[in-house]
């Protein structure tokens, strides 16, 4: 655990509310994208099952959020994936990409609607092409938090995300999700990748909006 300051109330000021402008490494990432070529390698009874998956990623700037010294910016998303062809989710997924410039820090937050949470990070340069994040069940600051079945069914015991910013309107990811599956023997490594293009700009965050 990093060390705080005595002063834990005071917040920064002349905090630039520009967040598009503030986004370190998560800058190429504001905006609506779309990838046609995922790929998702998960546990089934009979073996792993490889499955083919169309993504909609939308990332939107939020405003500056302090807690006294402590200052982020960050992107709230939403993803939703389908198979293709079909219109029902195969994935849904909501949270935060949050960057802290004076730690050069980034945080994703997650939540699913199969009742499962998750805050992963890393460290990152302002202009890094490519950075890692992770989180590890038990951890009570960057951890994972299930409900009752996939605890103990699907005990998820670390989750890893790369992103790599492969030019001014491409982004790609590569995650692996730990996982003990009741009844199997050996750790089975979920896996899911995906390239996503850019189909739509960023809105600015509101009180960067308000000072237009």
């Amino acid at each position: 655990m990093k060390s705080i300051p005595d002063d834990i109330f005071t917040e920064p000021e002349d905090v630039d509310h520009d967040t598009l402008k503030n986004l370190g490494p998560l800058g190429p990432m504001a905006g609506i994208f779309e990838g046609k070529r995922g790929l998702d390698v998960s546990p089934k009874a009979e073996g792993p099952e490889r499955q083919a998956f169309i993504e909609r990623y939308e990332l939107q700037p939020i405003d500056p959020q302090a807690n006294g010294p402590q200052l982020y910016y960050g992107l709230r998303y939403s993803t939703r994936i389908v198979k293709p062809g079909e219109v029902e989710a195969f994935h849904d997924q909501v949270g935060f990409w949050l960057w802290e410039p004076a730690s050069g820090t980034v945080i994703l937050t997650l939540a699913i609607p199969r009742a499962q949470v998750a805050m992963a990070v890393g460290k990152a340069a302002p202009d890094a092409k490519s950075f890692e994040l992770s989180a590890k069940r038990g951890s009570t600051s960057f951890g994972i938090c299930s409900a009752d079945f996939l605890e103990q069914a699907f005990t998820t015991t670390d989750y890893r995300i790369r992103v790599t910013i492969d030019g001014p309107d491409t982004w790609s990811y590569e995650q692996t999700t730990t996982l003990l599956v009741h009844g199997q023997k050996e750790p089975f490594a979920h896996t899911d990748r995906n390239t996503l293009t850019r189909i739509g700009a960023a809105t600015p965050n509101p009180t960067a909006l308000e000072d237009q």
